[in-house]
């Protein structure tokens, strides 16, 4: 390490954290932190579920990111301007700190504690409890649970899968063809999409199991096994602490045009944990990077963040891809969507799988 080179702290090494730490690593004094020893690559771990042999593949060693920088396994406890300590009392300081602490969902893709083993246990039980289900209810028609229909579907088309949604219709934040198109190919995969209804009860939130789920609709559905997908929430409960820093109603913390939560001039927030007008989505991830990376290169060359161009999101025109399996699924990809082909060689076919073991240094 030169005298001369600034030194940034990221906390959490999911897509943004890892991603950013790799592109800083070769101007700047690079420190991820990360609780977890593995990179969760979730769009395989939907997969996984279904096919457990991947497993292997989405749960990626961190030892292979950086070069120069390190990555450092504990847990922030709190952060001020002259940097981050972890709850084992260590102080990680630095110059620059982004927050990029992620999200937490219900079923099995992630662990709130970061435990690989329990990770793997969870995707046993959860492989195993599908296996001998006959009917599968999974509530919440979000990207995950939407990719999972599909993937259950194309690996078992024995099965009865019925996905539910508390929308009237499937993205009806992305144009409408994109949500017709998956709603259209769920059906002829043998899947029942019930659209505009919740479920009063909802079985499956610790550990897999079935039973009987009541519809606000007026129906009611007995599932040999019921996978809860009902939204992912942010862990921005670190951001929180800072001075003048304010949650949204999705505990998202809010952020300025140029991505700063509080009122340390120092420290950024991006990723799902941050409200920064995108969506909790890779794709919203992939504008934020480049986005951070060339800010805090700048900075670190003695320029002010005023003279920057700020932090513009996606909008309406964010792309996305939704597999449905290897085989089918669909996208939209800001000018038009995409079908079965597009989707299945842009994301089904790999899920990226190559791409960020590659950035993580594996082969």
């Amino acid at each position: 390490m030169t005298m001369n080179r600034k030194r940034v702290a990221i906390v959490g090494g999911g897509y943004l954290g890892s991603d950013l730490a790799k592109s800083l690593d070769g101007e700047m004094d690079v420190t991820l932190i990360e609780r977890s020893t593995h990179f969760t690559h979730a769009p395989a771990m939907i997969r996984a579920m279904v096919d457990p042999s991947l497993l292997d593949q989405a749960l990626i060693p961190y030892d292979g990111l950086l070069t120069r920088g390190r990555v450092v396994h504990g847990e922030a406890a709190s952060l001020d301007a002259d940097g981050v300590k972890l709850a084992d009392g260590r102080q990680i300081e630095a110059d620059y700190v982004v927050l990029a602490t992620g999200s937490a969902n219900l079923a099995p893709f992630r662990t709130a504690s970061g435990d690989i083993a329990e990770l793997r246990a969870n995707n046993d039980r959860w492989h195993n409890a599908l296996t001998a289900a006959d009917t599968v209810l999974i509530v919440g028609a979000g990207a995950v649970g939407t990719e999972l229909a599909g993937e259950i579907a194309h690996a078992h088309p024995d099965k009865t899968v019925t996905l539910v949604s508390s929308d009237a219709t499937l993205f009806p934040e992305t144009p409408g063809k994109l949500g017709k198109s998956l709603h259209r190919k769920l059906g002829q995969m043998g899947v029942e999409v019930i659209l505009g209804a919740r479920a009063d009860s909802l079985p499956g939130r610790d550990a897999p199991e079935g039973g009987r789920v009541a519809l606000s609709n007026g129906q009611t559905i007995d599932a040999d096994l019921v996978i809860p997908t009902v939204g992912s929430r942010a862990l921005a409960g670190l951001a929180e602490t800072l001075p003048g820093a304010v949650l949204d109603a999705a505990n998202r913390v809010k952020v300025d045009q140029w991505l700063r939560p509080s009122d340390l001039a120092n420290v950024f927030a991006a990723g799902d944990m941050a409200a920064t007008g995108d969506g909790m989505t890779i794709i919203g991830i992939s504008r934020q990077k480049p986005w951070l990376e060339k800010t805090l290169k700048v900075l670190a060359s003695g320029k002010q963040i005023d003279s920057l161009k700020p932090y513009a999101p996606w909008g309406e025109k964010a792309p996305i891809l939704v597999p449905l399996g290897p085989q089918r699924g669909s996208a939209f990809l800001m000018a038009f969507t995409g079908g079965d082909w597009i989707t299945r060689m842009m994301k089904g076919r790999d899920l990226f799988l190559t791409k960020y073991r590659k950035l993580l240094g594996q082969t």
